[in-house]
């Protein structure tokens, strides 16, 4: 995958300025010694990923990207996916102990998000290709006395305890937290120090809510193997109502089209705020800091036309699906919204029917609109009632059309045999609702 410059290259350093503007550094263990540390020489830095799930989200662009961005000036990225780390749980921002998943599920896990991962960075460059790593390599083989000798000794519980994750969950008496979650830490500490001993790994990368486990494994280098390394960590993003970042009305927004579709991951990002949107686009995207301003500018000046909105839609959804994806999801936007249906493909619609809009799945062969209308509450009053009789005034007041057709008979049926592609009928009302009822195969 190539990913498009951002402009920014310059000495080994230049990062951390670069990062800083770029609202992307909440943390450092020490900057001056960090900036000495990069303009020496490139440098190696990793990032972890725990499988908690069989996809990665939006979440994860951040560090996916910070990673990327190492890269483009120099330094030599690892990506760690927790093969064992993901048995254990990570407890930090978590009020109550984490379901443990299955041995065989998580390895299933590890595959996926590592096939996922691998497609931002760049393992085939000169001097400084990526690399992927599975922590289960080499925690797997600890036995318990070598686990509690040579690494548990480093560790003062005093210490540990008020580590902030940990800290929290002891203060809460109904929750507490198990020797299990209470030894992540250990885990994800050695896991710094065998990056560094076997890949001259000096920097770790994570979210600012790791700051006391990349810490700790600062510590266990130099107690371990006297060296030194470094810690950065970047801000939890969220959006400027201060809700929580990656979640649509209807959950995650996942990287796997299976799990999020192109079609509904491009809206996420189209529909984003006002008040997000430059922000986003220094965070999720390579554009260069006088893109950026141009698009910030046309933002105060013509808001209306959204320009930034889309640029936003169109890079991440090129970053993370390709260029075929913005294509298909600008040419399904433009037929839904100019009410062209016909120019809509068979994948288009099954993108539609997964989670781009509101659906209703049937089995029957004929299904009322009026019906429909009402089940869907499309047919809502100015007083906010659903009513079949407000669905029959909208059908008479030529206000719905059916697959790009107007329909003005209450009895009209919904029928397979009528439908396009044999399964779908794309209800509108007016010039933005839409309902897509799909006949079961």
């Amino acid at each position: 995958m190539v990913l498009k410059e951002n402009g920014l290259k310059g000495s080994g350093d230049q990062i951390v300025s670069d990062l800083q503007q770029l609202e992307l550094i909440a943390q450092v263990s020490n900057e001056a010694a960090l900036r000495a540390h990069l303009a020496e020489k490139p440098r190696t830095v990793y990032c972890g990923f725990d499988p908690t799930a069989d996809s990665l989200h939006i979440g994860n662009l951040v560090p996916l990207l910070a990673l990327r961005r190492f890269q483009d000036y120099g330094h030599r990225p690892i990506l760690l996916v927790g093969g064992a780390t993901g048995l254990i749980g990570d407890p930090g921002g978590r009020v109550s102990e984490r379901t443990l998943k299955p041995r065989d599920q998580v390895a299933a896990f590890v595959d996926k998000i590592r096939q996922q991962a691998c497609r931002f960075l760049d393992f085939e460059c000169d001097g400084n290709p990526a690399l992927v790593v599975d922590n289960a390599d080499w925690v797997n083989g600890l036995d318990v006395i070598t686990y509690l000798r040579d690494i548990g000794k480093h560790f003062s519980v005093n210490a540990m305890v008020q580590k902030e994750t940990v800290k929290r969950r002891l203060e809460d008496d109904s929750a507490g937290i198990s020797y299990t979650e209470f030894s992540y830490m250990i885990l994800q500490s050695y896991d710094f120090a065998v990056l560094y001993r076997d890949h001259d790994c000096s920097i770790q990368m994570g979210g600012s809510d790791q700051w006391g486990n990349i810490t700790s494994g600062i510590d266990l280098i130099r107690r371990m193997q006297g060296g030194q390394a470094h810690a950065v960590t970047y801000p939890l993003i969220t959006k400027s109502d201060g809700t929580k970042f990656g979640k649509s009305a209807d959950g995650a927004v996942w990287l796997d089209p299976s799990k999020t579709s192109e079609y509904k991951f491009y809206q996420f990002w189209i529909n984003c705020a006002d008040d997000d949107v430059i922000r986003f686009l220094k965070i999720f995207t390579f554009l260069s800091p006088a893109e950026i301003a141009e698009l910030a500018a046309a933002q105060q000046s013509r808001p209306e036309a959204r320009l930034a909105h889309r640029r936003l839609a169109q890079e991440v959804t090129r970053l993370v699906h390709g260029e075929s994806a913005v294509t298909a999801v600008e040419r399904i936007t433009a037929a839904i919204f100019s009410n062209r249906i016909s120019e809509l493909t068979e994948e288009d619609f099954a993108q539609l029917a997964q989670d781009g809009l509101p659906s209703t799945q049937v089995q029957q062969e004929s299904f009322g609109l009026l019906d429909l209308l009402f089940e869907s509450s499309l047919a809502t009053t100015p007083k906010g009632d659903v009513t079949r009789g407000q669905a029959k005034k909208l059908i008479l007041g030529n206000s719905i059309a059916v697959n790009g057709v107007k329909q003005t008979d209450p009895d009209y049926l919904l029928q397979g045999r009528n439908a396009l592609f044999g399964r779908y009928h794309l209800i509108q009302k007016g010039k933005k609702q839409h309902h897509l009822l799909v006949h079961s195969d």
